[in-house]
């Protein structure tokens, strides 16, 4: 007989080294940070019940636009670009389409006017319906590039702006005329 310690195994059935009530504390450290996530994400729905039903078939919840903030659309690959220029506390969170090449900002309401100058961002109007999946998976192809973390943080329209790039996406004074 030998004494093994119990050792949480990764998903491909190896031991990881961690003992399994670390991996565990660290997995319910995931599993609220979701809750969370999904309970605000929820909130910003007229209806947070039938968007919670929704997720329990495993299916997008469309959420309106313009409760809470409004949805900033750019093509995935920029928003991919954008990202890494963001500081996370600095970023809301990112819903991604690849199978549209398409990304979704949550921006502040009052965003759109900020946002207006940008080619390659669309602020879509309020009562526009985000469809979405949970925090803590995908669903239907779509995923959060960044989480909502319940905290109702979301993207300053200015620092997203600036992430852009300096002029090269924003459109001149003569070309708005």
């Amino acid at each position: 007989w030998t004494r093994r310690r119990n050792h949480a195994q990764s998903p491909r059935g190896r031991a990881t080294g961690f003992p399994t009530v670390l991996v565990m504390a660290r997995r319910m450290r995931f599993a609220e940070v979701f809750e969370a996530g999904d309970a605000w994400l929820a909130d910003c729905s007229a209806h947070p019940d039938l968007v919670r039903e929704a997720w329990g078939m495993e299916a997008l919840a469309p959420i309106a636009s313009g409760r809470r903030w409004l949805a900033a659309q750019m093509p995935l690959l920029t928003a991919m670009q954008v990202l890494p220029r963001l500081r996370e506390e600095d970023r809301g969170p990112v819903l991604a389409d690849p199978g549209v090449d398409k990304a979704w900002w949550l921006v502040p309401l009052a965003a759109a006017d900020e946002l207006a100058d940008l080619r390659t961002v669309f602020v879509r109007a309020p009562g526009w319906p985000l469809a979405c999946p949970p925090t803590g998976w995908q669903a239907c192809g779509r995923l959060w590039l960044s989480r909502p973390d319940g905290s109702g943080r979301l993207t300053d329209p200015v620092l997203l702006g600036a992430a852009l790039g300096p002029g090269g996406s924003r459109l001149s004074t003569e070309a708005s005329r």
